[in-house]
């Protein structure tokens, strides 16, 4: 039998290779592991140069404003981007009718506004077609935009309007409507971050919003911003997100 002997310096090295082996290793396979996990991202704004932005709301409240906000639109000739539930739009047929006679761009908002974060992908795809179903009985249109409940979005969301030919769009300009913010206070966040190519957001059914637009919409037209619908501000094709 043989017998080996080791001297301390070359186990406390041999010791240290090992441990270095077994980091490096492990660091390989949480980078495969993260590098599989690839943040999906929708849609926030578009990089243009032409002073194009678009309007968009989200309806999933009440229907009392809508006359008032489709006058302040018209107003200021700005196409905007209604996103509304399918629970709004079977309660609310007549209004979104009158959206989409007015020249606006109907989207899907999910069916009731239950967070996409607790859906799995295929219950994102059948409660995006839910909510189809029901703009489409109202106007006999199915959208191609879609927005997650309260911007919710997750890789699932993204993942299940993509593989379904929908465009998944969110806003890089949040106007706080739905905190009751007076026209002055929405008009400060907006200018503090509107560019061309923004998505502005606003929400039907709020106490200031229908008031404040004809003041907010003026002033950007002051600057020289010109308003289109989403569909016409993003890209179809060949594009990447950063």
């Amino acid at each position: 039998m043989k017998i080996f002997i080791f001297k301390r310096s070359h186990i406390i090295l041999s010791a240290a290779v090992l441990i270095f082996a077994v980091f490096s290793l492990s660091a390989m396979f949480t980078s495969v592991e993260t590098s599989s996990q690839t943040k999906e991202l929708p849609i926030y704004s578009v990089e243009r140069n032409d002073k194009k932005i678009a309007v968009t709301f989200d309806s999933a409240w009440g229907d009392e404003d809508i006359d008032e906000i489709i006058a302040a639109l018209s107003e200021a000739s700005c196409p905007a981007t209604f996103f509304v539930t399918g629970e709004w739009a079977e309660k609310y047929p007549e209004s979104l009718k009158k959206l989409y006679d007015a020249g606006h761009e109907i989207a899907s908002h999910s069916y009731n506004h239950t967070l996409y974060s607790s859906f799995t992908r295929e219950e994102i795809k059948a409660d995006m077609d839910k909510c189809d179903t029901a703009i489409k009985n109202a106007i006999g249109i199915s959208p191609t935009l879609v927005r997650a409940p309260s911007g919710d979005y997750t890789n699932d969301f993204v993942l299940a309007a993509k593989e379904t030919n929908r465009y998944p769009i969110q806003w890089d300009v949040d106007s706080l409507d739905w905190k009751e913010l007076d026209e002055n206070a929405m008009k400060e966040r907006i200018f503090d971050r509107v560019a061309s190519g923004s998505i502005l957001l606003f929400h039907t059914g709020t106490e200031q919003t229908a008031a404040a637009l004809p003041g907010i919409l003026s002033a950007l037209s002051a600057e020289g911003d010109e308003f289109v619908t989403v569909s016409d501000l993003i890209y179809k094709d060949n594009y990447y997100l950063d």
